[in-house]
């Protein structure tokens, strides 16, 4: 029994690497769109300024209660200097 249990726990071990690329991988369109708007240094209020909704929609969004409406995503592809599709993409 003692055996087994070592056994899995190497196992365990071992598949660190490929849990972190799945957690990597498995990013929502807030995730992304957050990702992309601090790279880009700017804050919400400001992204909320520039498409003209409010700041709390922006959080909303980062956070996954709800998605932008696909004119807002094309337009904070824009802003980000990205294309719409790759926001998209990334989510995968």
């Amino acid at each position: 029994m003692l055996y087994l249990l070592i056994k899995a726990l190497k196992k365990y071990i071992k598949s660190e690497p490929v849990r972190k690329e799945r957690v990597e991988r498995k990013k929502t369109l807030g995730e992304v769109m957050k990702k992309h708007r601090v790279d880009c240094k700017m804050t919400q209020e400001f992204v909320a300024e520039t498409i003209g909704v409010s700041r709390q929609a922006v959080s909303k969004w980062e956070n996954g209660i709800t998605d932008p409406s696909t004119t807002n995503l094309i337009v904070l592809a824009n802003l980000f200097g990205v294309e719409a599709d790759e926001l998209l993409k990334e989510t995968k």
